[in-house]
């Protein structure tokens, strides 16, 4: 069979009646060159994060400086946009009809606070009065409650108070019952420091408060217990 690639007399008349298709024109070297170059061509500044921008900022030249400038004050209007959207600072309450969309569809990067509670339980108040705290210092934390049985039918009043951490939908953590928070002595900065040790917030708290207050007892225990000495001296009496 005859090579329709080939240059022949009979594969030029094929070509102009339609027959064969046109026959492919070889690229040249800077042809090839030019179409790796757009291959690999590197991000441009209206691709690039505010961080890139700040990166590349030598790589422009003086015409793209206007161009730059331009995209680096969208790129802050849009990070902005994102902050006051995700900006909660309250404890909203929900039901059971709401939870697939306020915890398990809450969004993307955002981290969900859900505290079941019950009416007339001392506890619940307590820790929900502590969040309402940490909701309006944590806005980028969205902070629920909910009555348990509204929430999930037929909870137990036993484990009670109830938090449970989501992130994207997915559960990071949870604490149940009373014996978790340490009861009615629990502190804001404990109940803080908790949820930052499941991520569910960013604190400025450098250990855990809950350390301190086990080191001082320890201490006063140390301090209350005989010593070598003083047994030595009641034997001999």
């Amino acid at each position: 069979m005859q090579d329709p690639n080939e240059d022949t007399e009979w594969n030029d008349i094929l070509r102009k009646k339609g027959i064969l298709p046109p026959k492919e024109e070889p690229k040249d070297d800077e042809e090839e060159e030019l179409a790796l170059q757009q291959q690999s061509v590197v991000k441009t500044y209206e691709d690039m994060t505010l961080e890139e921008l700040d990166e590349n900022e030598d790589e422009f030249g003086e015409e793209d400086e206007a161009a730059i400038e331009m995209y680096r004050k969208q790129r802050i209007a849009e990070w902005k946009a994102t902050q006051l959207k995700n900006v909660f600072g309250e404890v909203a309450e929900i039901s059971g009809m709401d939870y697939v969309k306020e915890v398990n569809k809450a969004g993307d990067g955002i981290w969900v606070v859900l505290s079941l509670y019950k009416q007339g339980i001392p506890l619940c108040a307590l820790i929900n009065q502590h969040l309402t705290v940490l909701a309006k210092k944590f806005p980028q934390t969205k902070f629920l409650k909910s009555i348990s049985t509204t929430c999930i039918p037929n909870y137990p009043d036993r484990n009670l108070p109830t938090i449970f951490v989501y992130f994207e939908g997915e559960m990071k953590a949870q604490f149940i019952g009373p014996l978790v928070f340490g009861g009615m002595n629990l502190k804001i900065d404990e109940l803080e420091w908790r949820l930052s040790e499941s991520g569910a917030v960013k604190t400025d708290l450098e250990e855990n408060p809950k350390k301190k207050i086990e080191d001082k007892l320890m201490s006063s225990i140390r301090c209350s217990l005989p010593t070598g000495k003083d047994s030595d001296s009641e034997d001999e009496d």
